[in-house]
């Protein structure tokens, strides 16, 4: 919107000309969603406890665990404001991915709402049914990946990138809109799967999201992704902005939920930043990149399918409680200790992703 609006007054001032450079305008929509993220949030924290939409507690996790019941949840809803704001202001909304990203974040934050509203709303712990969870999930990632293969304006956006090598480059045709499907639908699950402690998703999926903003930046530019044999994305490099907003909505909300949280982000939010993180990696091309990246994200999600496939197979569980970061903490570890060590994790898996733009 200030994209516009910048350049109509350039005409007749030209230091308004400054505010058309991505690199600026992804640092002020970092520093927009923070704030945004910082006023607010005081007041959704309150307006969450007057409503009592609190935590449900398992009864079966880590005894810890208890104490935080009825901690809010539902405040995914303020990482969305945060970025949804930002991004309008500082985004070109002439660029077709923009639309498509925030519809796909929309959208599963939508899926995401409902299952939240009937657990803590209307007391109802079976959420909305497994079945049509995945069932709206599918329709969206659907949608999302065929407006994204009929609207592909060069082959570079439809081809599979495999990282270290130059020139592979594989055209996957049709069978981009399963790929697709699966990377939306599949990173989404991931990420929900591994909100389960105080801000244990959401420092990941801001350092993914920091460093897919960096590919996209790259793939924008023609000269850029030339020299590093990445294929150039017409348009993408306007991801950049969408990516700094979630990094400074992600920021601002981990400042209240970091340990002991004062409010979780439910499924509200986790649903909507892992669609945003997977149609992301779709449009640069860096879906092995973003499977390298988010490993704490598969980590957790190959735990919970391994957990389930051996207690029905053999009647044994391969570890003390899936996903992965239960396990650890009933083997002792204090709370604060696996959040750390999975941010590391993620930390030393996104600079291996990065180190693939010149390991070729």
């Amino acid at each position: 919107m200030l994209v516009w609006l910048s350049e109509y007054l350039s005409q007749y001032y030209s230091p308004m000309s400054v505010f058309q450079y991505l690199t600026l305008r992804g640092i002020l929509a970092v520093l927009t969603a923070l704030i945004i993220s910082w006023v607010f949030g005081p007041a959704v924290i309150r307006r969450l406890n007057y409503l009592q939409i609190g935590q449900a507690i398992r009864s079966d996790g880590p005894k810890s665990h208890l104490a935080k019941a009825g901690t809010p949840t539902m405040g995914g809803a303020l990482i969305l404001l945060a970025m949804f704001v930002s991004t309008l202001l500082w985004a070109d909304l002439d660029n077709r991915y923009v639309w498509i990203v925030l519809a796909v974040t929309f959208s599963f934050g939508l899926v995401g709402w409902v299952d939240d509203y009937r657990k803590v709303v209307e007391k109802n712990p079976r959420g909305l049914p497994a079945r049509w969870k995945y069932f709206w999930q599918s329709v969206f990632g659907l949608a999302a990946a065929l407006t994204l293969y009929y609207t592909a304006q060069s082959p570079a956006e439809t081809e599979l990138i495999v990282p270290f090598f130059k020139s592979f480059a594989f055209n996957l045709g049709p069978f981009f809109v399963v790929l697709t499907y699966f990377v939306i639908v599949g990173t989404s699950n991931a990420v929900n799967l591994t909100d389960g402690l105080d801000g244990l998703a959401i420092m990941p999926t801001v350092l993914v999201s920091g460093a897919l903003g960096i590919f996209a930046y790259l793939s924008g530019n023609y000269q850029f992704a030339n020299y590093l044999n990445i294929p150039f994305i017409s348009g993408a490099g306007e991801m950049l902005i969408f990516t700094a907003a979630l990094c400074g909505a992600g920021l601002g909300f981990l400042w209240f939920n970091t340990y002991p949280a004062m409010v979780f982000m439910g499924d509200v939010g986790a649903l909507a930043l892992g669609a945003a993180l997977g149609v992301i990696a779709v449009i640069v091309r860096q879906e092995i990149v973003l499977f390298i990246m988010g490993g704490v994200f598969v980590m957790e999600t190959i735990s919970v399918i391994m957990q389930v496939a051996s207690f029905k197979l053999t009647g044994k569980r391969i570890f003390r409680m899936a996903p992965l970061h239960h396990h650890f903490e009933l083997k002792g570890w204090p709370e604060p200790r696996v959040i750390v060590r999975f941010w590391i994790i993620t930390l030393v898996l996104v600079l291996f992703g990065l180190a693939t733009l010149k390991l070729r």
